[in-house]
């Protein structure tokens, strides 16, 4: 048996991770191997999905050139920056390329000029922007742009409706229009006016729903979690704040955190632009983040906050905590979207969300097809039962 001193410790922990999984029982018939601790656990993982046989999900152990675009590994990829330093990601970021089918990808053009539109794919192409050749730039943009393109035409249109209908639809106008009838407070308020004979209602007035919205009457706060884990949400999120603050009846802003925070708010004229604003990987400060977004809020009965993160908190989560019970006992309407996503059950820490759900906060992922009937039923202020998981 090895006695070992804790720098022995580390030293034999770097070549289990060097050599990897397969390696870990040679090592233990040799000496004892001390404990991976949770990250570094999460490096092997990362570390295995590049430079390992990948046997689990390629059963053949072939390297595939299509397992790079897995979800599972667009999140390692995304976390990197959360466990390594910058040289030792560039390193690893390159193997990925090289090793997994990826250097077709990023390096020939017509490569990506022939990919039908796929969410993972552009989480992963935002993840190495800074690795693409400059020939194939302009290539990654575009294909980006028909993801927004696609997701504009899934969900804009029935956003700004939903829109329409929480804030235009409160206050009554004397303009006659048949399309903004108020049909039941008409009836409900002409019932004295009924004929028996004839058997109908004769009414003495018509409401109507006033059309037009004061401008920036509500504020809506969109505040994106970078981390790896969250690329998809975070492509969905800056699309729809895009598409929010083109309309004139909401004050939108959009921040995005990993350890730092960035308002992007400035850039949601152009979403290709702000998605490339976007640094998805690396830690996580979602308090940090809710702090800033304190700074926001100058009416909190108006202002409706969606925070999307998986809350795996690396900053205070004591503070993050009494935060968002600061926030929700002012009048904010605060959300936690998990994840937005038709991929099925995302991975979150189901412990942060339970704490947070003691406030009447809602913790849950959404579809993106069903973020317009959400944000009515938000700015509205009704209940979220229908999206909340039984």
């Amino acid at each position: 048996m090895v006695i070992y001193n804790m720098d022995n410790k580390d030293i034999l922990k770097r070549w289990r991770l060097i050599l990897g999984r397969d390696a870990e029982k040679t090592m233990n018939n040799m000496c004892s191997m001390p404990a991976l601790s949770a990250e570094e656990l999460l490096m092997d993982s990362a570390l295995s999905q590049i430079y390992g046989n990948n046997t689990e999900n390629n059963p053949s152990g072939k390297s595939a050139g299509n397992g790079m675009s897995s979800p599972q590994l667009t999140r390692w990829l995304g976390d990197l920056r959360s466990l390594f330093a910058p040289m030792e990601i560039k390193v690893i970021q390159n193997d990925a390329i090289q090793r997994k089918g990826l250097k077709q990808l990023l390096f020939e053009p017509e490569m990506l000029d022939g990919l039908e539109p796929d969410i993972s794919t552009a989480s992963l192409l935002l993840m190495l922007k800074d690795q693409i050749p400059k020939k194939a730039k302009d290539n990654a943009r575009i294909y980006i742009s028909k993801i927004v393109e696609d997701i504009n035409r899934r969900i804009s249109d029935d956003l700004k409706r939903s829109v329409t209908s929480a804030l235009n639809r409160r206050e009554h106008s004397p303009i006659p229009s048949a399309p903004a009838l108020d049909y039941k407070l008409t009836v409900r308020r002409n019932l004295k006016n009924y004929n028996p004979e004839l058997k109908m209602i004769l009414p003495e007035k018509f409401y109507f729903f006033e059309r037009a919205s004061k401008s920036g009457s509500r504020t809506v706060i969109l505040d994106i979690d970078q981390s790896g884990s969250m690329g998809e949400s975070a492509i969905y999120s800056s699309v729809m704040g895009c598409i929010l603050a083109s309309m004139n009846s909401l004050k939108t802003h959009i921040v995005a955190f990993d350890t730092a925070v960035t308002d992007l708010t400035e850039l949601c004229s152009d979403p290709v632009e702000l998605l490339y604003g976007i640094q998805l990987g690396g830690g996580t400060d979602i308090n940090k983040s809710v702090a800033y977004c304190e700074t926001l809020i100058t009416e909190p009965e108006k202002t409706t906050m969606f925070l999307i993160t998986d809350l795996y908190e690396g900053g205070n989560e004591a503070s993050l905590v009494k935060r968002i019970e600061g926030l929700k006992e002012s009048g904010v309407n605060i959300i936690v979207l998990l994840a937005i996503s038709d991929k099925g059950k995302p991975c979150f820490d189901s412990r942060l969300a339970d704490k947070i759900s003691e406030f009447d906060v809602p913790c849950f992922a959404c579809p993106p097809e069903r973020l317009p009937e959400l944000l009515e039923l938000a700015l509205k202020k009704r209940s979220l039962k229908g999206f909340i998981p039984k």
